[in-house]
């Protein structure tokens, strides 16, 4: 097969490199499980095992959709909103009324990534936070059935922002115009937030496992520590000042502050996530990814880090 065949729309030689050193991370990870079981037998490794095989199993899918043309890859992020979605609605408690509804709140999804690929800035920004916030609640007057109607309308356009709005903001960071960043083009700018979250997660993690002593929001989130929280904010923070010239045009203070903001949006997110799933008394939002639990799971720090990041590198340079 010719490779002009197969157009790699996205890709730079800097985004090329930092993607391959997304699998050299997860070799080193995957070396660390080994040599851990070898060292401590007695130790059950597996959720750890699963979790590390789950993310080769990512990378590598999100890798493809990166390199695939334009129209796939926002088929990709599509799916996954979509994902997210379907997960947040068979959690959630909704009236019998509802379903005829949920048709609506799908279709939402075509429209919303239909506005990305045009890169209708003005359209994207304002159909789900406007003219579903509308059409949802007219819908369900149409039904007749009242009861519940506000708790309803309100849960239902709420998940539509976190699953739809927040994340398709990541697919617009790749039509945003390359000649503003032709250093990483707009792989580098999705490779920059979305890893930088993760990362973020990862090392609140491991600060906490080391240092964790004093409980931030036991109520919500009792793992999550101070220690946790202000290690990963600064080591994320440090990253992204190194980072952001390699794959975006942020430069000097605004790289710095760009992981700032991630660290601490991707941390909102997550407890935000939690606070769910402590309402409806669920552990996971659900089972999809081996490890992981759900694709909430996996997403929630992205509600957050995607449309925050997005509007912060558009206000400074698009």
């Amino acid at each position: 097969m010719n490779l002009e065949s197969w157009p790699i729309r996205h890709l730079t030689e800097h985004a090329a490199i930092a993607l391959a050193g997304l699998f050299g991370l997860l070799i080193v990870a995957s070396v660390l499980v080994k040599v851990l079981s070898l060292l401590h037998p007695a130790r059950d490794y597996t959720e750890l095992r699963q979790r590390v095989n789950s993310w080769w199993l990512m990378v590598a899918i999100f890798s493809v959709a990166l390199m695939a043309p334009s129209t796939i890859s926002l088929l990709f992020f599509g799916l996954i909103s979509f994902l997210a979605l379907k997960e947040y609605l068979t959690i959630i408690p909704t009236r019998r009324a509802d379903r005829r509804v949920l048709f609506w709140a799908y279709l939402a999804i075509p429209f919303q990534y239909y506005w990305v690929s045009q890169a209708w800035f003005g359209m994207f920004i304002i159909f789900i936070p406007v003219y579903m916030f509308l059409l949802i609640p007219l819908r369900m007057i149409l039904i007749g059935e009242t009861d519940g109607f506000l708790k309803a309308v309100g849960t239902l356009h709420w998940g539509l922002m976190i699953t739809v709005f927040s994340l398709s903001h990541l697919a617009f960071l790749l039509v945003l115009p390359v000649e503003r960043n032709p250093i990483g083009g707009g792989a580098g700018l999705v490779l920059f937030a979305m890893f930088l979250t993760q990362f973020n997660d990862v090392m609140q993690f491991v600060w906490g496992k080391l240092f964790g002593h004093h409980k931030i929001i036991p109520q919500v989130s009792p793992k999550k520590t101070w220690a946790g929280f202000v290690g990963g904010v600064m080591t994320t923070t440090m990253l992204a000042g190194f980072v952001g010239p390699w794959l975006t045009p942020l430069v000097g203070w605004e790289s710095w502050f760009a992981g700032l903001l991630i660290g601490i949006a991707g941390f909102i997110g997550d407890v935000t996530i939690s606070a769910v799933k402590r309402d409806l008394g669920i552990k996971d939002s659900g089972n999809l990814i081996p490890g992981h639990g759900g694709i909430l799971d996996r997403v929630d720090s992205l509600t957050y880090t995607a449309p925050l990041f997005f509007h912060y590198l558009y206000y400074l340079h698009y």
